[in-house]
């Protein structure tokens, strides 16, 4: 993670930190700026309280990251500028388009995006294209991040709150669709921090999907609630993908899950799917 740097609006400063390749602000840093208020922790607090909707989804924006402070680095609850936006919308402050301009300057992009959520695909697709990847991967691949984000809608819907437990429902349906887990996965096709989805074939890009959209097909006819009932929906959500790959497998031989993948070179060879 890289140092906490200083931005300022209006002679406030705002403490930010990169995380994933983008810009975290500090949550209480923005309220506080917005507000004026002396105590921005208690008027989070009640701003959850009223907003119910961004309660519920409080786990997905608020992030705790290393930031540094007059007595050391501490945790701190941070957002990225999408976050920061969903957060805005909860307070009634005439700073608020002057600070959005503020953020588009800060991360231009990204703002732009979430005002018009086709440029992010447009990006998205030609991040793919000048990666390499063929036309026909690219568009399982982008169906494949509609229906994940269809289905973690509806989980938040249904109670799931923490982003633990999206990455634990996750690999459910993964373990029950592939037989391994993501770690696992990841594992034979020797990756370490890359993204497992971007390396997969079109076969294992299919069943993934195929998982996911049963598992969210489950639970909007039989609306599970809280965690430990979603679990039980991912499992089997998974497990329908599952039978899809193993008669796959018996009737071609061969296993889905495999080694290839699109990192360019591997211990001195190149890999393509």
């Amino acid at each position: 993670m890289e140092e906490t740097k200083l931005a300022f609006f209006k002679g406030k400063q705002i403490r930010k930190t990169l995380y994933n390749k983008e810009w975290w602000f500090v949550i209480v840093d923005v309220v506080s700026t917005l507000t004026d208020s002396v105590q921005p922790d208690g008027y989070i607090k009640d701003m959850r309280r009223r907003d119910e909707e961004l309660n519920i989804g409080w786990g997905q924006i608020a992030t705790p990251l290393l930031i540094q402070t007059p007595g050391g680095k501490q945790l701190m609850n941070c957002a990225n500028t999408e976050g920061i936006f969903r957060i805005i919308q909860s307070i009634p402050s005439p700073k608020a388009e002057p600070f959005k301009r503020w953020l588009a300057k800060v991360g231009y992009e990204r703002v732009q995006e979430i005002e018009n959520p086709e440029l992010a695909t447009k990006r998205t697709r030609m991040i793919y294209k000048l990666k390499g990847y063929p036309d026909s991967w690219i568009e399982k691949r982008m169906r494949g991040i509609e229906i994940r984000e269809t289905l973690t809608d509806e989980w938040q819907k249904h109670g799931v709150k923490e982003q633990k437990e999206y990455e634990i429902l996750t690999a459910e349906i993964a373990n029950a669709t592939f037989g391994v887990t993501p770690s696992q996965h990841k594992k034979i096709k020797g990756l370490k921090r890359e993204n497992l989805r971007d390396h997969m074939n079109d076969l294992e890009l299919i069943f993934s999907m195929l998982g996911e959209a049963a598992t969210t097909e489950i639970a909007k006819v039989e609306n599970p609630t809280g965690f430990v009932e979603n679990k039980k929906a991912a499992k089997r959500g998974g497990h329908v993908a599952g039978i899809a790959r193993n008669q796959m497998e018996k009737e071609t031989g061969k296993k889905i899950v495999s080694k290839e993948n699109y990192l360019p070179i591997v211990k001195g060879k190149k890999k393509l799917i």
